[in-house]
């Protein structure tokens, strides 16, 4: 059994509960990964650097990215050299765009922690974030030109996700589909990778890696908007990052997206509010938050991230039933359930 503090004891507590020994062997790879994962994370030989650039996987988290990974595996050879690596990269890939993001984003707090662009300056976290991207890359490049080829088209998702949400909706554009375009290269195109390529190092079927990363991509979609619900949600002590956090920084999430198109005049003050940008003011983010609570805006976010993990169940369909398929099963429960968890839990 995990302990609480091991790495994705979070997530393994929702898979494979009926199948204890799978959890259990899924347990012991993570933890493999995650000694991999912080030697490489820190493994510069400057005490100093390495300070910085492990800041975060020493931190922890819920390793989601690396358990995809060791989940696609198992529909080939699990057993194979390179997987663990695999995860590692996928993961170093993460923590990398966390880093530019809380630069961004101007965050003080990530994974219950002092935010690295916080504790050490926006420059040093931009230069610490490339570091770990390049250590990915790296390590995808022992792993051979397939590898390189996924790692590279993640890279290339993940830049014009994050340039996409800073240049905005175009002028005819629907501020919905640009979401979900953001998205997608931002968030959903790392998720889409992990398990593809877990089954791509596992030499599963390719018909079977194409289902895992659609899976994954509509997997990345849904979790992206149960972060946006969280946000608005959750407390610090919940989820290791600040309330409102993304009001603050003016971040176009699909809550806020789906509460600016309300015209209905119950929605007039949080709409107000939403339309003067960053709401940089703590008071006026309290009052944005306590009109969220009674915003239909959630409930309207919550139908679309069920029918993202809908398709993401979908998408397992051709792949053998097994440990493996269930507990994908069971992440997409989970990312169902967290918001409400966090509601319940803040009360």
């Amino acid at each position: 059994m995990m302990l609480p503090s091991s790495p994705g004891s979070e997530l393994l507590a929702h898979i494979a509960a009926h199948d204890p020994s799978f959890r259990d062997g899924v347990a012991e790879a993570l933890l493999a990964v995650e000694k991999r994962l912080l030697d490489c994370a820190a493994g510069s030989p400057d005490p100093r650097v390495a300070e910085l650039t492990g800041h975060l996987a020493a931190a922890g988290g819920k390793r989601l990215r690396p358990l995809l990974v060791l989940l696609g595996a198992e529909f080939g050879e699990p057993w194979r050299d390179g997987i663990v690596d695999t995860a590692v990269a996928a993961e170093l890939v993460h923590i990398s765009s966390l880093y530019h993001d809380d630069v961004m984003d101007g965050a003080d707090l990530r994974h219950g922690v002092e935010s690295v662009n916080s504790r050490w300056g926006a420059r040093l976290a931009v230069a610490g974030g490339n570091w770990l991207l390049a250590r990915a890359a790296r390590l995808a490049a022992e792993l051979g030109p397939d590898m390189v080829r996924f790692h590279a088209n993640v890279a290339s998702d993940l830049v014009v996700g994050q340039l996409r949400e800073m240049t905005g909706p175009g002028e005819d554009e629907d501020p919905v589909d640009h979401f979900f375009q953001v998205t997608s290269g931002k968030t959903a195109s790392l998720l889409s990778m992990a398990p593809a390529a877990g089954a791509l190092c596992a030499a599963a079927p390719p018909a079977f890696g194409r289902a895992l990363g659609e899976y994954g991509r509509q997997l990345g979609i849904a979790f992206q908007i149960s972060d946006d619900l969280l946000d608005l949600a959750a407390p610090a002590e919940l989820t290791g990052k600040e309330q409102g956090k993304d009001l603050a920084a003016g971040v176009l999430s699909l809550p806020v997206i789906l509460a600016a198109a309300d015209r209905s005049p119950d929605n007039a003050e949080l709409r107000e509010l939403l339309a003067g940008g960053p709401l940089v003011d703590a008071g006026d983010r309290r009052r944005a938050l306590e009109l969220f609570a009674a915003s239909p805006a959630p409930a309207a976010a919550r139908d679309h991230l069920r029918r993202r993990l809908d398709l993401a169940g979908a998408a397992l369909a051709p792949l053998p039933r097994g440990a493996a398929r269930e507990a994908l099963y069971a992440l997409c429960a989970y990312i169902d359930t967290r918001v409400a968890g966090s509601a319940a839990a803040k009360r």
